[in-house]
């Protein structure tokens, strides 16, 4: 009796192991950074910053006063700049840098991105205990310049930053979509522009812009060429109308609900805008604001961040002067299926910190980050394009509010279209929403937007689109985008592949002492029979 009790408790510590270990598999957990007592000044630290710009000098300029102000303060940190012109670029680096353990100290970065980091060990730092730290928090006692507190952070901007049930950035810029409208076309076609943009309205204004002379020139601008609307992120054109019509796309646990019927309602209206000539899309015709700018479009959606590049006396135009053509330039939300409850989605970079083995030189690059969030910083950066800044003390500061009242002043830092776009995200930050973060959340993000690329390519192409194209498409895109390794059952977790070599030499070591123990009882059992008889 004693013998089977002793078996039947290793079997019972197996079965425990074999908990312990399914419930191993899945996201690393990053273990809480322990902030230093003291900031030790005594010791040198060289950190590294990894941010993105477009072709916008003046923000490369304030990166690198920031920096030299910041070095000024702490003469024994220097900061290393290294400049990109794309956010993925950012991200393929960093999943490189993560194996060789060669990240930066600091990056400009997405939280769909930072989700795609966490696979990795304590790779990212958690940043509630850097938040709330007395001395070198967010508005600590012993920081040497102005930093916000916690409360003086906008607090939609900085939940943001936070999943997993942990802070794992801060906000840096915030900026959403805007419909930049050739108001003088709207006015030609006898159309006057509705207090908020509708969809009807939008695919109505762009098919009459279709319209030809004999010669085939179009009707309204003379000209070879014309592309009524173009839209530069399809990834968030399609999460956007989900969003609005209320339809699925994924859930906060990482459940791929985008192939619906609502998904597939809106291709075929996409495929028919693009039939006619009246839609097309950054990738396929080009950049919206060119077309704006030469008279060849009549909506261009793109970030309030790229307002600079909008109108033809836009500070940064990108064709030739004999190209653009004068007219009125009107900033306006995107445009919605319910009025009365406008959605958008918000966008703009935010900054984490990546670990290190040494914890001072976690805190030096803590300090730049927080230095990044003051006023000075905060301030000049958007007022280089429509950002908003991500701190209230900066958004209510008499600097900012000036800098909006002056819209129009100049061509230059007042751009009136640039102040606009900002103007409109101000009034609409409770009308935002993000999506949720999750390892794949990136991937379903690039597949949103492939299924508007695929569809308006394939009617260019004269392909027919019904329901066996669409189900062709939604196979070629869960495929190439390997949704199936991040699809969700309701309520269930995420498939994340096979386990690690280790773990199924211990899975099958544990089975083989399962058999073995079955078998021992087996013939003890057998054994007592045979001395019964």
């Amino acid at each position: 009796m004693k013998k089977t009790g002793r078996i039947c408790a290793v079997m019972l510590l197996a079965a425990m192991c074999l908990t312990v270990l399914s419930g191993c598999h899945g996201k690393k957990e990053q273990t809480a950074f322990a902030v230093s007592e003291e900031f030790d000044t005594s010791r040198e630290y060289e950190i590294t910053f990894w941010a993105k710009n477009d072709t916008n000098k003046n923000q490369t300029d304030i990166y690198k006063q920031a920096i030299a102000d910041f070095e000024n303060l702490y003469p024994n940190i220097t900061v290393n700049l290294r400049l990109y012109t794309d956010y993925g670029k950012i991200y393929n680096d960093v999943i490189t840098n993560i194996s060789t353990d060669t990240t930066p100290n600091v990056c400009i970065t997405y939280p769909d991105h930072i989700a795609t980091y966490l696979t990795g060990e304590n790779v990212v730092v958690p940043l509630e205990d850097l938040f709330d730290d007395e001395k070198y928090g967010l508005g600590g006692s012993e920081l040497l310049f102005d930093s916000p507190k916690k409360s003086e952070m906008a607090p939609q901007f900085l939940e943001e930053c936070s999943f997993g049930n942990h802070y794992y950035a801060v906000p840096f810029m915030r900026s959403m979509e805007a419909c930049y409208i050739n108001k003088t076309y709207v006015e030609a076609l006898g159309y006057t522009l509705p207090e908020t943009l509708t969809w009807d309205f939008i695919w109505e204004v762009s098919e009459a812009a279709t319209q030809k002379n004999a010669d085939g020139t179009f009707a309204l601008n003379g000209q070879e060429v014309m592309v009524p609307f173009i839209y530069k992120s399809t990834d968030n054109m399609m999460i956007q109308m989900l969003r609005q019509k209320n339809a699925g796309y994924s859930t906060d646990t990482g459940e791929v609900q985008i192939f619906n019927d609502t998904t597939e309602e809106l291709l075929y209206t996409i495929a028919e805008q693009a039939r006619t000539g009246a839609f097309s899309t950054f990738k396929i015709s080009g950049y919206p604001a060119n077309f704006l700018n030469a008279g060849q479009c009549v909506f261009a959606i793109d970030s309030t961040a790229g307002a600079t590049w909008m109108g033809s006396d836009a500070p940064l135009v990108d064709i030739s002067e004999e190209a653009l053509t004068d007219f009125e330039v009107e900033v306006m939300s995107i445009p919605q299926y319910d009025t009365e409850n406008p959605q958008m989605i918000s966008q703009g970079p935010s900054l984490c910190i990546f670990n290190k083995d040494d914890p001072q030189e976690v805190l030096a690059s803590w300090l730049f980050t927080q230095y990044l969030l003051c006023n000075k910083v905060q301030i000049a950066y958007s007022e280089t394009e429509g950002y908003v800044p991500v701190t209230l003390t900066a958004q209510n500061s008499a600097e900012y509010q000036d800098y909006l009242s002056r819209a129009g002043e100049d061509n230059d830092t007042y751009y009136d279209v640039k102040i606009k776009a900002s103007e409109l995200l101000l009034e609409h930050e409770d009308d935002t929403f993000v999506t949720p973060v999750f390892n794949g959340s990136t991937s379903l993000r690039d597949a949103a937007g492939q299924l508007i690329e695929d569809v308006t390519k394939s009617v260019r192409r004269g392909e027919t689109i019904d329901n066996g194209y669409m189900e062709n498409l939604y196979s070629n895109v869960t495929a190439l985008y390997h949704l199936n390794e991040y699809n969700l059952p309701s309520g269930g977790k995420a498939d994340l592949g096979p386990l690690p070599g280790t773990a199924v030499a211990l899975l099958a070591g544990l089975a083989g002492i399962w058999v073995l123990l079955i078998l021992y009882l087996l013939v003890s059992n057998m054994k007592k029979r045979s001395k019964k008889h």
